[in-house]
Formats: C-alpha cells, sequence, structure tokens
C-alpha cells in the first residue's frame, strides 16, 4: 500500500485530504507542521508528501529543502497544497524540489489527477 503524509497546519485540510487519499488506497499520516513532518520522515519516509506552504515552525519550503537533503528523500513524491498560486511561488516550489502543485481548495478528481501527474495514483 502507498502511503502519504500530509503537512498542513489546518486540521480541516488534513481531515478531508485524508479522506480522499484514504478512498484512494493510500496509507495516511499526518503532521500538523514541517518539523513534525520531517520527524515523521526520519520515522518512515513516505511515498508522497502533500505540503501546504504557510505553516508554524517550519514553511513549506524550509520542510522541502530539507528532506530532499535526506538520506532517501529524493524519494517522496511532494505535492504543494496552497492557496498560493501566483507564477513565482509554484516556480519557488517546483526548484526547491516539489514534484506537482494543487490550489486550495481541491477536490477528489483535482488531487486524484495531480497524484497521476506524478505517478502515485
Amino acid at each position: 500500500m502507498k502511503t502519504c503524509l500530509i503537512v498542513d497546519d489546518s486540521r480541516v485540510i488534513r481531515k478531508v485530504s485524508r479522506h480522499i487519499l484514504e478512498t484512494l488506497g493510500f496509507d495516511v499520516a499526518e503532521a500538523e507542521d514541517g518539523q513534525k513532518g520531517l520527524d515523521a520522515c526520519r520515522e518512515k519516509m513516505p511515498d508522497v508528501v502533500l505540503l501546504d506552504w504557510n505553516m508554524p515552525v517550519m514553511t513549506g519550503i524550509e520542510f522541502i529543502v530539507q528532506l530532499r537533503q535526506r538520506p532517501g528523500g529524493d524519494q517522496p513524491k511532494v505535492v504543494f497544497c496552497t492557496t498560493e498560486n501566483d507564477v513565482a511561488h509554484i516556480r519557488e516550489a517546483i526548484s526547491a524540489g516539489a514534484d506537482e502543485y494543487v490550489m486550495k481548495p481541491f477536490d477528489h478528481e483535482t488531487l486524484q489527477i495531480k497524484l497521476q501527474l506524478v505517478g502515485m495514483a
């Protein structure tokens, strides 16, 4: 079973994302900030990370930069899920190591398409 880590400070977004991912057959873990997300990756590297941009403790960009530097941290597909939709933000996310980008709020179909694009659905 594929694993996904949702890193988002919004409990509502984590709940909605978890529901979508579980219906797509993922085993889902959650973290409410980037530091807890990195701790979770240290314990078990997921196949996919759904990553929020704006969070307390550590931003999504800080998270992905640190993740990609770790042993095995190049493996997970990272999909940024955020309200930031300008080209500069998208470019920054991709250059930091993100594989895809999805706008909040998203639905089942949109997330499934993004996961297909990174080869995970």
